[in-house]
Order: structure tokens, then sequence, then C-alpha cells
């Protein structure tokens, strides 16, 4: 028997349900991180390949529109096969298409394996999500998914700093290997210690019909389309300035290789920290008292990061990014409540719901990595603007979300897979 693969009515314990945790936290971490890691390189990828800046943005927008496709699949065939079997095979593919990304002697060809990258690495993002439900019930779910938060939080901060290392020693293709030896690693701890938390048993049936079905009653109703929107709105707000980071970095802020933390680092500590502080509220507050929290924290930093970027002579560093944090802090208060609120309006299909919420917010970061971030990226303010409008729109769908849905009562866990853990 596999490390973690406990027989129903089982959960992992201690060291096991850390190591659980870790590798879910490292499922959902892949997907950022395969984006920030080649920031640093751009320059390095536009001499020799001749390309525009705006050409070198279809590295980010082509791999996102991919990701956002397959996450209409990913979910619901882990509803059907289980949720291992998937994510196993998306690492394969993920591995190879690394190695193809390495050895690309052309942008086209880059940009054909960054689209297969996409294709497979969002199996792990939306598989674990839909794996925390099946496992917690309630404020030990919102725990949960704060702490993967925490982890997964650090890719897009340590992203472009070990971009930046590795380009030290070598050209950027080094930054692919990486990520292959990333997917190897990632490989070797689903197949041995990953649990399979879907049995046979609460599993639909392998057919076409019933897994649209599934993703169809997802989108048809209302509640459902404004969570997911509510969340695309709530991450793009911060995504906004990931994806305009070589505009913003190089220059805006005419800063080198070797620098995006400087940028990374105040966008993620918010994160890290609001997903902290978001587990510790979950046994004292409710998620829709979090929520509201969040939105007004984040409400009120957009408001003033633009009010700043209009000062004269604040284009510079601390203030491009001073109020950053506070930002990504509320943004991340939010984003578990989102989540979960989306999972329990579809408990017989969380990986549908699932794969739909991450459609929709993958295809609003395709349009802000392809399009936003190259028209916004001349300007602080602009971006500051159009971060802000982001979060106003996710405040306001998240409001007629609570005066439309009645609040569920809590949820519980698929006690015929694994009890709830301490």
């Amino acid at each position: 028997m596999n490390a973690l693969s406990a027989p129903a009515g089982n959960a992992p314990t201690g060291g096991r349900r850390a190591l659980f945790l870790v590798i879910l936290a490292s499922l959902g971490m892949i997907g950022p991180f395969s984006i920030d890691t080649m920031f640093p390189a751009f320059a390095r990828m536009g001499a020799e390949f001749g390309a525009s800046e705006l050409a070198l943005q279809q590295i980010i927008s082509s791999y996102m529109l991919t990701f956002a496709v397959m996450s209409l699949v990913h979910g619901p065939l882990s509803d059907a096969l289980g949720r291992k079997p998937v994510v196993v095979a998306g690492t394969v593919i993920y591995i190879g298409a690394s190695i193809g990304c390495a050895l690309a002697p052309n942008l086209g060809v880059l940009l054909v394996f960054r689209a297969v990258q996409g294709l497979s690495a969002g199996a792990g993002a939306i598989i674990s999500r839909a794996m925390v439900r099946d496992v917690y019930a309630d404020a030990q779910a919102r725990r949960t998914m704060s702490h993967i938060a925490m982890i997964f939080g650090l890719a897009p901060a340590l992203a472009p700093v070990v971009g930046g290392f590795l380009l030290g020693f070598s050209g950027w293709r080094i930054i692919f290997w990486f990520l292959v030896a990333v997917g190897v690693a990632m490989f070797v701890l689903v197949v041995f210690f990953l649990p399979e938390t879907h049995p046979a048993d609460r599993r639909t049936p392998m057919r076409f019909r019933p897994l649209v079905a599934g993703l169809w009653s997802v989108a048809r109703t209302p509640s459902g389309r404004r969570l997911s929107f509510a969340a695309m709105f709530n991450n793009g707000a911060m995504f906004l300035y990931v994806s305009s980071a070589p505009l913003l970095v190089g220059n805006l802020l005419r800063l080198g290789e070797q620098d995006y933390w400087m940028l990374f680092v105040p966008l993620i500590s918010g994160m890290v920290i609001g997903s902290w502080v978001s587990g510790r509220l979950a046994t004292r507050l409710s998620g829709t008292r979090v929520a509201n929290l969040g939105y007004l924290i984040s409400l009120s930093a957009g408001a003033a990061n633009l009010g700043v970027s209009l000062i004269p002579g604040t284009t510079t560093l601390p203030w491009a990014v001073l109020l950053l944090p506070i930002l990504t802090f509320g943004i991340a208060l939010t984003f578990p409540v989102l989540t979960l609120a989306m999972l329990d309006l579809f408990p017989s299909a969380r990986g549908s719901a699932s794969s739909m919420q991450n459609f929709v917010a993958l295809l609003g970061n395709t349009l802000v990595a392809g399009v936003l971030a190259p028209a916004l990226g001349f300007s602080l303010t602009a971006l500051a603007a159009g971060s802000f409008a982001y979060t106003i729109l996710g405040a306001l769908l998240w409001r007629r979300h609570l005066a439309t849905t009645p609040i569920a009562p809590p949820a519980s866990p698929d006690a015929a897979a694994f009890e709830p853990l301490e």
C-alpha cells in the first residue's frame, strides 16, 4: 500500500496528513510557477527570436488559454475516473511539454509546447481543490484551503526569483529544464504518496453526456455563474500586476533580471499572511463575514493604491508597491470562501464545479495577460485603475450572491472516503 493510500474510512493523520496537504498545495503551485518563472528571461527570448513585447506576452496567454479550456475537462474526468489517475496523466504530459519548450527552435514551436503545458498543468490545481472538499467539512475545509493557499501563494514570489537565479548559470532554456525536474518530482509524490479521495461508488459514469451535463448544470445556475465571475475578478485584481511584471519591472521601474522579487515579494507576502489569517478566522467567523472583511480591505487598498499613483513622484520604489500587500491580503481572505461556496453549491459534482470556476477565472486571466497587461502596462496609474475596477466588480457580484442565494448549512465530507481530520 502507498504511504497515503488509506483505506475507506481512514484519513491520513500526523505526518501523512502534513504530506497530503503539501502535495495538494504543490499541485496547485505548478500552474502559477510555470507562468512566472520565465518573466526574467523575456529580454533574452526576445533577443534570440527577434520578438516584440506583445509577441512575448503570448508565451503567457497561449499557456493560459489552453489551461482554461482543459479546466472544463479535468474536473469532470476526475468525477468519473477518480482524482489520482487524472493528476498522474496530467503530470506526465506536463513533463513532455516542458521538454518540448526547452528544445524549441523558434517562438512558434515554443508557443505550441506552452499550449500543451497549459493543457496539463491545470489538472493538479483544479483537482486538489475538489480533494479538499472530499475530505474536510465546513470550517476545517476553510482552514485547510487557507493553509494550502499559503503554500500556493509562495509560487508567484519564488518563481521569478528562481528564474533570475537560473539565468545566472545559463540561457533561458535552463528554466524549462528546471520545470522538467519539478514535474518529475511531482510525478513521484503523486504516484507513491497521494491517496485517492473519490471512491469508485461515488463516481459518475464515464460517458460524454453525463460529463457535459455536470458542467451544464453548473453553468446554467445563476449563483454558480456569479461565484465563478466573482472569483475571476478577485484573482484578476492581482493577476494584472503578475502578468504585467516584465513591463512594470523592466520598463516602468527600470530594474534588472534579478530584481523581480521587488514586485513579487510585496504581492505575495500579503497573500500568504492573508491566507494564514483566513485559516485562523475559520473557526471564529462565518465564511460570509470573512469574505466581506476581505472585500472591504481590498477595496480600500485598491482605492488608496490608485490615489497614490496619481501623486507626482510616486512612480518609483517603494511607492509603486507600497499598498500591494494590503490589496492581496484582502484577496487572500476572500479566496477560500468563494472556492468552497462554489463547491458547496454542487456537492455531487465538485469536480465540475471546480472546473467551471477555474475555467472562468483562467479565461479572464488569459484576457488580462494577452490584452489588458500590454494595454495598461505603460503606466502605474493605469495598472492601479484596472486592478481597482476588477476588485469593485468582484465585490458587487459577491454582494449580489448574498442577496439572492440562501446560506447553505455546513457541508460534510464524503464519509465513505475519509473522516474529518483534526
